[in-house]
């Protein structure tokens, strides 16, 4: 196995570090989505964006060289964005109807990518890499962009957020839900997002908790997929929904 491990050694650190990244803006904005009772908000977001990423793939963006993928990430962010400045209306409604409405949103934004990859031979494919992520295709220089706006939107959420209002958080996280689908993929993000918050919701400071349950996780599901060759975003989801049940029993059991 280590030996195994070795040498997929160059193609494992970069999708680590691309893990750490997701998990650095995913763990605060995970938990002010269970704090607000919005919890598939994240979910159709992501599949906002993915929808804008197929869209702007399917008009030929993406395929001019750097300016391309530049204007294809602007697409997909102006969608999710846009998605997410929708939903912050629908906040006036009561909770049923919101996650109603969210789940509209979803199901429109999935079966419009699957109409524009309908007659697309590669469609299947890339529906495929949008939902499930190409985490360890990631290279180091792909990081750079990305950390810069990580960055950002950790800096405004927890220095500016009181100050510029409620509806702040929408855009923020529309931006972060797009880099994110692209790194790890639709499913990865929704797991990123709710399983390390849920299971530290109990907690006076779940910051840290809940950061140990994402990197034991991410790292734990990059050497098994390695190892045994099969899909890194599903096998990461696993591993924190696992990893996240053992953190919690284990309180449980120290509590008796």
């Amino acid at each position: 196995m280590l030996e195994k491990l070795i040498l997929h050694s160059e193609i494992l650190w970069p999708a680590l570090l691309a893990g750490l990244l997701v998990l650095s803006t995913h763990i605060p904005l995970g938990q002010e989505v269970l704090k607000r009772g919005i919890i598939f908000l994240d979910l159709a977001i992501a599949q906002v964006a993915a929808f804008g990423l197929i869209l702007a793939g399917t008009l030929g963006i993406g395929d001019h060289g750097e300016h391309g993928a530049v204007w294809q990430k602007t697409i997909a962010m102006g969608a999710a964005i846009a998605g997410g400045m929708l939903l912050y209306q629908f906040r006036r409604f009561e909770a049923r109807v919101q996650e109603a409405l969210i789940g509209i949103l979803f199901m429109l934004a999935a079966t419009g990518s699957m109409l524009l990859l309908a007659k697309d031979p590669h469609g299947g494919e890339r529906l495929k890499e949008l939902l499930v992520g190409q985490i360890l295709w990631v290279q180091p220089a792909d990081l750079l962009g990305t950390g810069v706006m990580y960055a950002l939107v950790l800096g405004v959420w927890f220095t500016l957020r009181q100050r510029i209002g409620d509806w702040v958080f929408y855009p923020l996280f529309a931006v972060t839900i797009t880099l994110s689908t692209q790194l790890v993929g639709v499913y990865l993000v929704f797991a990123s997002l709710i399983i390390p918050a849920l299971a530290t919701l109990r907690h006076a400071k779940p910051l840290l908790p809940a950061y140990l349950i994402g990197l034991v996780a991410y790292f734990m599901g990059l050497m098994l997929s390695a190892f045994f060759d099969v899909p890194s975003g599903a096998m990461i989801a696993w591993c924190l929904a696992i990893t996240a049940i053992i953190y919690y029993l284990t309180l449980r059991l120290k509590s008796v």
